[in-house]
């Protein structure tokens, strides 16, 4: 073949390879999802706030479609996250509790996301995705000894991890409380006065001469005391530096963790992602500290919104969300990524300090919050964004639910589901592109913990959305919209009411759920609860028994487990954090 000819057919198959990669790349889209913290539905512009500021959420909701029952698997953190992972329900890979604490409290307990449950990471990975996760994790970290990372983000299919592994909370910033303050009183305060009652009794019984107690009986009394109040002192000194540090990858940068610029910290190194890995798919999993206690934002932030610290947090991570847009389209990568924005549960209405000070979002019209199924719990904001494929400025109202993200996921890159186990997740791009007026879900089932609480209904060929309660919380005191006796709901016992028959609802016409249905305002009461009943019933008889990944023994510290930066004993401090927020590559 003549020299020119070679040439022509080299430059021909270069062609031909180049159109096949750009082909696979554009058949390959980018995934940028971004999950709040506790924020509430009612928070963000789009869902009707007129007073607190979110131009940058408001700007995707613009830009694509706004899910308005759209629901979290679980009202608490821990569960959520596991099912918006896995797409399943939470009782199903062991990640609902069955006991009051419902998440991980110490970085060094040994439950967590079991190595066996796949992740939409670990799908897109298996498919040359680059994948990180910046934030939150509260899945885990180790199982046996603390090099295992069996629970750990890279574990589960991240390639890069730069956040909290564990969770923010009030203890991990000084002067904003405890969340272990009930236990306090309970473990250490209570005893510490029962103690004091008995060496005061013995003191007066001996004045009066009835009864001579022993040297060593007060000498145990005392040291029983000292040895409560040291634990206790130990417990506040230690728990902050030993559960509250950011790592990256799996070395912690920074013990404990400093809030200064964290949200610039972690913002920069979620923009340097995207710019690294610009040519090639990208996952990148965005998970804010905002909303949860213990609140905190930058001077740039502090001070500026109508509604205090709360505000002031919620219009930095807006700012966040637009800083990671503005990536996107200054490397021309919106029209090849599907971007998505949620909330892991209902904002925490119970959040007010000693002073009054309302630090808990707004469910907008709906009842309760955080903790509870109520719809405050759960109708989260819900908003997907993909420009060329998803019609812009679409609402839809049909139930969707944070374990759809698996499925969409995994079809959208040509991956079958996994056959091995149950995925209750369903595919929301036939919804999203309007190819269906109709939810992938008839039934939604709503746990509360691990036990089944309410089941929501959409029967087709109707409009309408059933809810039964089998179980309700009490609010204390009566009349409040939530559990402010012990700043969350519980889950069984004295703390609930229990329906039979169950406690219905038409949600669709009824959404503030102020008005439970009888035989005589529904003529299909039975009907309707019968077809719930029955529904439940199938549900259960696909569920298998897991180890428990919350029950008291994974819970618990474990000194073995616990992460350190140093080698001087408990005193874990470093810092390799850069503090203006720009990170090494």
């Amino acid at each position: 073949m003549p020299q020119k000819g070679r040439d022509m057919m080299t430059l021909l198959l270069l062609l031909l390879f180049l159109c096949e990669a750009q082909s696979w790349v554009a058949s390959k889209p980018n995934f940028v999802l971004l999950m709040a913290d506790d924020l509430g539905i009612g928070d963000p512009g789009c869902y009707g706030n007129k007073t607190l500021r979110t131009p940058n959420i408001d700007r995707l909701a613009r830009g694509g479609v706004k899910l308005t029952q759209h629901l979290a698997a679980s009202p608490l953190c821990t569960p959520s996250r596991a099912a918006f992972m896995t797409g399943r329900y939470p009782v199903r890979s062991g990640m609902a509790s069955q006991s009051q604490v419902g998440v991980f409290l110490f970085s060094a307990s040994s439950g967590g996301l079991p190595p066996s449950e796949i992740t939409f990471a670990k799908l897109l990975k298996d498919q040359g995705y680059s994948t990180a996760l910046i934030g939150k994790w509260h899945l885990g970290i180790s199982c046996h000894d603390p090099g295992d990372f069996c629970h750990h983000p890279t574990s589960h299919g991240f390639d890069y991890f730069h956040g909290l592994p564990l969770t923010n909370m009030r203890d991990c910033k000084l002067g904003e409380g405890s969340v272990f303050t009930a236990a306090f009183r309970l473990l250490v305060l209570l005893p510490m006065q029962l103690i004091a009652v008995a060496l005061l009794t013995l003191v007066v019984l001996k004045w009066l001469g009835l009864f001579r107690a022993p040297p060593c009986a007060f000498l145990f009394l005392f040291l029983l005391a000292t040895l409560l109040l040291g634990l206790l002192l130990g417990f506040l000194h230690y728990f902050r530096p030993l559960n509250c540090f950011l790592m990256r990858n799996r070395d912690i940068t920074q013990q404990p963790m400093s809030y200064d610029n964290l949200t610039q910290r972690l913002t920069a190194d979620a923009a340097h992602f995207l710019r690294r890995n610009a040519e090639t798919p990208f996952l990148l999993v965005l998970s804010f500290l905002h909303m949860h206690t213990a609140l905190f934002s930058s001077k740039d932030f502090a001070g500026k919104s109508q509604h205090g610290s709360y505000g002031d947090a919620a219009e930095e991570m807006d700012w966040s969300v637009g800083q990671i847009l503005d990536v996107l389209d200054e490397l021309k990568l919106a029209n090849n990524t599907l971007v998505y924005f949620s909330s892991d549960q209902g904002a925490h209405v119970e959040e007010v300090t000693v002073k009054g000070e309302v630090q808990g979002g707004s469910n907008g019209i709906y009842k309760g919050g955080k903790a509870n199924n109520w719809e405050g719990g759960i109708r989260v904001p819900g908003i997907v964004r993909w420009p060329g494929v998803i019609q812009a400025g679409l609402e839809i109202d049909e139930p969707t639910s944070n374990m759809d993200i698996f499925p969409t996921v995994a079809k959208l890159m040509g991956s079958p589901l996994p056959q091995d186990r149950v995925i209750d997740g369903r595919d929301l791009m036939p919804l999203l592109r309007v190819r269906t007026r109709r939810s992938g879900h008839e039934f939604l089932f709503h746990y509360c913990n691990s036990y089944l609480n309410a089941v929501r209904w959409h029967p087709p060929n109707s409009t309408s959305v059933w809810k039964a309660f089998f179980f309700t919380p009490k609010f204390s005191p009566e009349g409040a919209n939530g559990c402010f006796d012990t700043h969350v709901c519980f889950c069984y016992g004295q703390y609930v009411t229990y329906h039979d028959p169950p406690l219905l609802f038409e949600i669709s016409r009824d959404p503030r759920e102020r008005n439970p249905l009888t035989p005589t305002s529904e003529p299909r009461f039975w009907e309707i609860l019968e077809a719930m009943q029955e529904a439940a019933a199938r549900h259960a008889r696909t569920l298998q028994d897991v180890p428990n990944q919350l029950s008291l023994g994974n819970l618990m510290w474990k000194p073995w487990l616990q992460l350190c930066c140093s080698s001087l004993g408990l005193s874990c401090q470093c810092d390799r954090e850069d503090q203006d927020g720009r990170q090494s590559p």
